[in-house]
């Protein structure tokens, strides 16, 4: 056997030793679950198959060229400065190959970019640092609509926090850590689903891997994208574009159920969006009890678990607008609408009139702040709709 041969062997073997290590998919592209995903896969292990013969052919004549061809072998050089024969052999090959790859690859991206007559839509809408789901009714029935936010859920966020703010050496035992929500989306098997994505602030990326679905959510417009999935269960996501100082706190989860398990659980979103929001007034205990879950799951990322404010997010703590007479009221159109030209965010869209009166009742008598005032759902709901302070 020539010594390019044994060269050349080894390479392979080296690499098919790599490839087969790699099989359990901890270090490779994930096969997911979709017709797609299954094509992207495939295409995928094509392409890796193919660089891996071309890096056993280059890197063996690299090897056995020094070997064989060094200096202590061989003192005088060739003189000759090129071969015209070789060099269009080595220019056609590549763009025979890469013609070869191309093909595929160009009908997959068509495939994967027609969204066309889907069996239903869902807009999904990135926010700092949340996703938002609304599923537009096929009848143009607005009463249909159903529409959510998707958050981190409490569990993560409370190891998060006891981890020390995000970040500690702090080892975490739950394999679902950062990546299980309090409301996922769901969707129902075997269905076309398109997802119109867009994004209220800066840009996010919807990323589910299973689904090879990757959309970037940019502000002000609207990307398509779709999947159909054939098999029910729970498939995981997240938002990949770095999007802010929470971005890794943003995941996705998909619910994929059987149709007539979709079908029961979409009638009960519609009766519960139809029933209105809840305005029974809640006692002092009440409301600092769901006023300090609500907080710590929506305002302590930037304001801190004690209030005390963190960089360009201010202090909670003594300030005129918390503690002041009389500022209820701009308390709760500053949770409403926002500060235009800061960080703070416009809430008034993303959480339940129930919440809103929570979080401000917390926040102006946690911490030592003790204004004794007390804000009831119906409050907010009054200012939502232009009455109230």
């Amino acid at each position: 056997m020539s010594l390019f041969r044994k060269v050349a062997l080894a390479v392979a073997a080296l690499a098919v030793l790599v490839l087969t290590g790699c099989s359990d998919q901890a270090y490779n592209m994930r096969e997911g679950v979709t017709e797609i995903s299954k094509e992207v896969y495939s295409l995928h292990m094509i392409v890796i198959w193919v660089c891996v013969v071309i890096g056993v052919l280059t890197f063996g004549a690299m090897f056995y060229s020094m070997f064989a061809h060094r200096k202590s072998k061989n003192p005088n050089p060739a003189k000759f400065s090129h071969s015209t024969t070789v060099e269009i052999i080595w220019t056609v090959i590549p763009f025979i190959i890469l013609i070869a790859l191309a093909v595929p690859a160009v009908k997959l991206l068509i495939k994967m970019e027609d969204s066309s007559n889907p069996d239903m839509t869902v807009m999904v809408k990135g926010w700092q640092w949340k996703w938002e789901y609304k599923y537009i009714d096929g009848d143009n029935d607005p009463s249909n609509d159903v529409s959510f936010f998707s958050n981190l859920d409490d569990a993560s966020r409370q190891q998060a926090l006891n981890a020390g703010k995000y970040f500690s050496g702090t080892k975490i035992e739950d394999e679902n850590y950062l990546l299980e929500v309090d409301n996922p989306l769901v969707i129902p098997a075997g269905q076309k689903v398109r997802f119109l994505v867009t994004a209220e602030d800066v840009i996010h990326s919807f990323w589910v891997p299973d689904f090879s679905v990757k959309k970037d959510a940019i502000p002000g417009f609207i990307n398509e994208v779709w999947t159909k999935v054939d098999e029910p269960g729970i498939y995981r996501g997240v938002c990949a574009e770095l999007c802010g100082k929470d971005h890794g706190f943003m995941p996705i989860v998909v619910k994929v159920l059987e149709q007539a398990e979709y079908d029961a659980w979409l009638a009960e979103q519609v009766e519960a969006a139809k029933s209105g929001p809840d305005l029974n007034e809640r006692t002092m205990a009440q409301l600092m009890t769901e006023g300090e879950a609500a907080y710590n799951k929506y305002c302590a990322a930037c304001h801190m678990p004690n209030g005390q404010g963190n960089g360009p997010f201010p202090s909670l703590i003594g300030t005129e607008v918390v503690t002041g007479e009389g500022s209820v009221g701009k308390h709760i159109d500053i949770v409403l609408n926002g500060v235009p030209g800061t960080a703070m965010q416009a809430f008034g869209a993303q959480l339940t009139e129930a919440e809103i009166a929570a979080i401000i009742t917390y926040e102006r008598n946690a911490w030592g702040n003790d204004t004794g005032d007390k804000v009831q759902p119906q409050d907010i709901y009054d200012m939502k709709n232009g009455g109230g302070e």
